[in-house]
């Protein structure tokens, strides 16, 4: 038996739908329709009544994904800890972007 991997770079560009976005986060198709209904996974599109999702939604699913598995979060928890992440994650870009408008010391 052979297993085949493959490696795709994910940016907000790359898109997937909903059951591909299951396949790859491991997640339900249950689990990840929670976390839209929280509002903590959004489709970037619904096409045709299919939702599309992008690449930073595979990532965040991913992290719901080994959130769940550690701490045996629910689905709202897992929204709450998801918001945060993201709210860390702006705040350091925000951080980096202030840092590089100050001046070098010598």
């Amino acid at each position: 038996m052979s297993t085949q991997l493959t490696e795709t770079w994910l940016d907000a560009r790359f898109e997937v739908s909903f059951e591909e976005l299951a396949r790859l986060s491991g997640l339900a198709e249950s689990e990840l329709r929670e976390l839209v209904e929280y509002g903590a996974l959004a489709p970037s599109d619904a096409r045709a009544g299919r939702w599309v999702f992008s690449g930073e939604c595979v990532v965040a699913a991913r992290a719901a994904k080994r959130l769940r598995e550690s701490f045996d979060l629910d689905t709202g928890a897992l929204s709450l800890a998801l918001s945060f992440l993201e709210r860390i994650r702006a705040l350091e870009d925000e951080l980096r972007a202030l840092r590089a408008q100050l001046p070098r010391a010598r």
